[in-house]
């Protein structure tokens, strides 16, 4: 818009939302400015975003600070705006213009630019975000023609099977684009690794979810890309799923995997970054100002990815280099009340700084990102001796331990047996990993202050923040160590192993450990479940189910001795290996961890010593029960941890079992008996597993669904009815039913006909809420928590074919003996 400059006060490179912003406050308060932009228009990353997207305009309750207009509208429509405004304010645009490098200090630097002149500036900010530098796809096939990392119009594309790598919003918002028009005829699917979208705005979740219940999306959770490749009728993409490879037509993939720095050429510069990790940020002041002084970097590019906060900052960088020192970002009055609890009446920037240097987690977070994080957080003050929560509480976040330190109550029975956890740590991962309810009460054990991060912020966190995703990891696997193999060891026992565990995933199916292999790590199950096999005759033998939290592999660690045994995953699972020698090292100073390990290996040497001496009479015995149990495996076992079983030659189809289910549940039965799968004389009924880790959880608005004491999983009175578990459970036992009258009294019942009696409700009910435009909720087996005697249909079964049962406990050798003897 004007000729290039010789020398201005202030040089923005990039003009994305925050260099606009810059740009426009540099121009508003006449500094001599120039904003670079190497394409010929302006916002780059915005002019990206897919024809006719909706811009969102959050944080609603962030107040925008910027010389330019910003509200939540069209793409077109805001791209409009900012030029008729940058025009209208003599901002100065010096467009077609690559910066190469940047040389010089504080006060004098040089920009070169690719055929034209160089520009001096006294100061520098870098707006130049991360959009240029997509990751890349890590498969093979990635570098087939089908792939590709943008999408400008979804309406290009007809009659198409597309499939949408990332769960960010930039791939839930192409995802959505590409099924917006049912005339395009598109079968779209989007993936995600995660049972969760937890780098995701909530409205965007929300959208696509309705997609899905719509049927417009197929949404693939726990899902990966394994290989692209071509294939007889055109693209094929094969997938690890939670159960295994399958492959899909794929005529094309849209890649949102993110972006990274452009790290090279800002290091060049003589800017550091906080870690050597390939997504770390530039190490920032709360000016913006990077370790080269006099270059400041804001938007993307400093980790703030929200339209509104990168405006704000290019208003407050401007600020900040025209002397106002004692501005205070946009958040602060957030802050200030969200901190005016905390003790000490001490101001943002004081709790801000002690949380960052106190909290391990926290370490390499920008003082930016720190502020975005607690928009979303609760912090808390407790006194001495006060409950943070108690044992079996609902909740699935996580607490930073900011100041002081809390006791862990290890024993229902006795609680004054605690474990202290100290100041820097976090507490409540379990719940987050797992969604079950507390398994401890926790108390301050001093004055306390903690920041307490919703289970959305803290997978965030882990997802976005490598730091803070490995500090995590070290933590549980510390914890987890110690509950497991315990012994009177300590943290300082078994440090040196810890720093040396690694999580692995695993994919249904596929082999941790072979028979007759030499490796010697040993592995606990941190998620999932593993099946012990053992090859006889030719072919392998079910020997034993280990579920999450066993361990495998000590023998040969041990003895030295080769595997006796194949070890594969039941379903998609984490594992957490650690080398052999550090656990022997753990070991030579553990006399009383040795013997307890040596107990167990003489159990299960005397498991394959029985195998071994039988395998000439096992026969057709020994593959029956192999193909039984991995018949439960397919049908959920695998997974669960109570399963409904009906042992078919005892049934007499009285149907006791579902009238006794509908009796405890308001008259609506959660037991389909003659639904499922049947193999030999066992059936698996359509009834809840109580999985491990509950497909039913993700994605639940309310919160509703919980895990109880006993390891039930239930759905509570806030359900709003969106069907979300319903989608997600993979077995189909959940299902949306309208919510029944209250039951009358037996003689206003018995005499009067009011409302549905014992069993079922009534006909005439169901048939007048069959409507499905009216308000529904979710049902499933809660496994009769609350009710005396436990669950009805066991109870009422009259011949005991109806059992319930945890799957370490069915599927073990013992059924093997009898099936053979």
């Amino acid at each position: 818009m004007a000729e290039q400059p010789e020398r201005v006060q202030v040089a923005i490179v990039g003009s994305g939302p925050a260099g606009l912003s810059a740009a426009a406050h540099a121009a508003a308060k006449g500094m001599s400015h120039v904003l670079i932009e190497k394409t010929d228009h302006l916002s780059d990353t915005i002019f990206k975003y897919q024809k006719g997207k909706h811009v969102m305009a959050t944080p609603s309750n962030l107040v925008l600070r910027s010389d330019l207009d910003f509200e939540a509208g069209k793409r077109e429509a805001i791209l409009e705006t900012w030029d008729r405004q940058i025009e209208e304010g003599k901002v100065n645009v010096l467009f077609e213009a690559e910066v190469t490098a940047i040389t010089g200090e504080s006060g004098d630097f040089t920009i070169e630019i690719k055929g034209k002149e160089p520009i001096r500036a006294e100061y520098v900010v870098l707006a130049i975000g991360t959009q240029g530098n997509p990751n890349l796809l890590r498969i093979p096939g990635a570098d087939l023609p089908l792939v590709q990392y943008q999408l400008d119009d979804p309406g290009e594309y007809y009659d198409e099977h597309i499939t949408v790598i990332g769960s960010g919003d930039a791939g839930i918002e192409n995802a959505l684009g590409l099924a917006a028009d049912a005339a395009q005829a598109n079968i779209v699917t989007i993936l995600n690794r995660r049972d969760s979208f937890a780098r995701a705005m909530g409205a965007n979740v929300k959208l696509l979810e309705e997609a899905e219940a719509d049927g417009r999306i197929i949404v693939r959770r726990e899902t990966e890309p394994a290989e692209l490749r071509m294939g007889e009728n055109g693209g094929e993409l094969v997938l690890n799923t939670r159960d295994g490879e399958e492959t899909i037509r794929c005529d094309r993939v849209i890649a949102r995997t993110g972006s990274k720095p452009p790290r090279d050429f800002v290091e060049a510069i003589g800017v550091n970054f906080t870690s050597e990790e390939r997504d770390a940020f530039p190490a920032l002041t709360p000016s913006f100002e990077t370790t080269k002084n006099g270059v400041h970097v804001i938007g993307a590019l400093a980790g703030y990815p929200l339209i509104k906060h990168c405006m704000n900052q290019g208003y407050d960088v401007i600020e900040f280099l025209s002397g106002n020192t004692e501005l205070k970002p946009a958040d602060q009055p957030i802050l200030e009340e969200k901190f005016a609890g905390l003790p000490g009446n001490h101001p943002v920037e004081y709790w801000l700084d002690l949380f960052g240097r106190n909290i391990v987690i926290f370490e390499e977070l920008s003082p930016l990102q720190l502020r975005e994080l607690m928009l979303d957080s609760t912090v808390h003050s407790h006194a001495p001796g006060e409950v943070v929560f108690t044992r079996n509480e609902p909740g699935s976040s996580m607490f930073c331990i900011a100041q002081g330190s809390v006791l862990v109550e290890v024993d229902p029975d006795d609680p004054s047996v605690t474990v202290p956890i100290e100041e820097g740590s976090i507490f409540g991962e379990v719940g987050l990993i797992s969604g079950r309810r507390r398994g401890s009460t926790i108390r301050a054990a001093e004055q306390l202050v903690t920041v307490e991060l919703s289970r959305n912020a803290a997978l965030k966190l882990i997802a976005t923040v490598p730091s803070a995703g490995r500090a995590v990891n070290r933590i549980s696997i510390e914890r987890q160590f110690l509950q497991m193999f315990g012994s009177g060891l300590t943290r300082e026992d078994v440090a040196g192993i810890v720093e040396q565990g690694e999580v692995v995933d695993v994919r249904a199916g596929q082999k941790i450990v072979e028979e007759g292999a030499d490796d010697k790590d040993i592995y606990v199950i941190r998620r999932g479940s593993m099946i012990v096999e053992k090859e006889i005759g030719g072919h392998p033998v079910f020997l034993s189910y280990l579920p999450a939290g066993s361990y495998f592999g000590e023998m040969a660690v041990i003895d030295g001795s080769k595997r006796t045994a194949t070890v594969k995953a039941a379903i998609k699972s984490e594992v957490i290996r650690f080398p052999g020698e550090a656990f022997t090292a753990v070991l030579d100073k553990n006399a009383k961890l040795r013997g307890r390990l040596l107990e167990d290996m003489k159990n299960r040497r005397e498991v394959n010593a029985f195998v071994e001496a039988r395998k000439d009479s096992f026969g057709s015995a020994a593959d029956m029960y192999s193909e039984t149990a991995q018949f439960l495996v397919d049908n959920g076992i695998g997974e669960a941890t109570d399963v409904l079983l009906i042992d078919e030659t005892l049934c007499v189809a009285c149907d006791n079992c579902e009238k006794a289910c509908a009796d405890s549940h308001d008259g609506l039965s959660r037991l389909d008996r003659e639904a499922g799968r049947s193999y030999a004389h066992l059936h698996v009924p359509t009834s809840c597993r109580h999985c491990e880790h509950p497909h039913c959880m993700a994605d639940c608005p309310p919160n509703a669904i919980q895990r109880g004491p006993d390891g039930e999983v239930f759905i509570d009175d806030t359900c709003i009815g969106c069907g979300n578990c319903q989608r997600n459970c993979p077995y189909g036992v959940i299902r949306m039913d309208a919510k029944p009258p209250k039951k009358p009294g037996l003689l206003r019942w018995l005499f009067f006909g009011s409302g549905p009696g014992p069993g079922e409700a009534s006909y005439a009910w169901r048939k007048a809420h069959t409507d499905p435009a009216k308000p529904k909720q979710a049902i499933k087996c809660d496994m009769c928590a609350g009710i005396e005697g436990g669950p009805a249909c066991v109870r009422a079964c009259p011949t005991g074919a109806a059992i319930r049962v945890s799957p370490d406990k069915f599927l073990t050798v013992t059924k093997l003996t009898e099936e053979v003897e």
